[in-house]
């Protein structure tokens, strides 16, 4: 559920629902979000349902689809590990394209704002990285001129209730000792690496801790579906008990039949019954001198 709502959050807050950009909806990572959500919550939704009513259809479902949740998170926590030097890479790359485009991109703007409000820093290195950016590079000719996004301004709403947009115009034109009082000076990669290396064992119990919620998931599902599968094995053997002294076993007179060679009585009306409890499947043949069992 925190994934879809993260998913719906990002949607919401970059505006990609609006009527203008719900065509390009199917390149937003945010749908990520919001479809892994969906499926977490549809496998959990179909255990607890199949757990209330002993379903073993939904029960077998939820065992699968945290099977495959599990393998999953697993295989990409290994792959993390074994590249988390390439991935602090990939990150840098990311925040280094994302301040060249953050005009054109929304969805990198989205994610450059939170980083830098959240780790409360500016530009990938310093600050001065949004000199890279045309339209906040002091020779641009707009409003944007020697200016960062409002992201890096520490307190961009001013005492106010409304984000000022333009707090953070002209800092890089003004010396550092002046700009601190406005914006971050410190670059976000490296608080980004004090951050995870700072969470890391954090994060590392988290992990842990959801690999075993999802076995204990697991072994709670395996003893419900061994539990129902006996529960109706026995209410199958009591009807088999109550119903064979009225039709006689069907097994032996299938056989005596067979070896008469006997065919099907003529005046006889087969039909196929329906299943038993879910498990008892038979045949009745309704003959002219009464019921007997096929």
């Amino acid at each position: 559920l925190l994934l879809l709502a993260f998913g719906i959050w990002g949607l919401l807050d970059k505006e990609s629902l609006v009527s203008e950009r719900i065509a390009h909806l199917g390149s937003d990572p945010m749908l990520f979000f919001v479809v892994v959500g969906v499926a977490v919550s549809t496998v959990s939704l179909a255990g607890c349902m199949g757990a209330l009513y002993e379903n073993t259809c939904l029960l077998k479902f939820f065992t699968g689809g945290v099977i495959t949740f599990v393998l999953l998170e697993i295989l990409g926590g290994l792959v993390l590990y074994s590249l988390r030097h390439q991935v602090k890479g990939s990150l840098q790359n990311t925040m280094l394209v994302a301040v060249l485009r953050y005009q054109d991109d929304p969805d990198l703007r989205f994610i450059m704002d939170e980083i830098q409000m959240g780790l409360q820093c500016c530009g990938v290195e310093s600050y001065q990285d949004w000199k890279m950016n045309v339209y906040f590079n002091c020779s641009s000719p707009g409003v944007q001129a020697c200016g960062v996004p409002a992201s890096c301004c520490l307190d961009p709403l001013e005492n106010g209730t409304i984000a000022n947009s333009q707090c953070g115009f002209g800092a890089l034109g003004m010396e550092e000792f002046a700009a601190q009082s406005i914006i971050s000076l410190g670059g976000c990669a490296p608080q980004l690496g004090r951050w995870l290396h700072g969470h890391g064992g954090v994060l590392s119990a988290y992990f842990v801790f959801l690999i075993l919620v999802e076995v204990g998931g697991l072994l709670l599902a395996a003893k419900l579906l061994s539990g129902t599968g006996r529960a109706a094995g026995d209410r199958s053997g009591a009807l088999r008990a109550w119903l064979l002294p009225l039709l006689g076993d069907p097994l032996s007179a299938l056989g005596a039949q067979s070896r008469r060679g006997d065919p099907r009585p003529s005046g006889e009306q087969w039909f196929l019954c329906r299943p038993i409890s879910g498990l008892l499947w038979g045949g009745l043949a309704l003959p002219s001198g009464g019921w007997k069992a096929l």
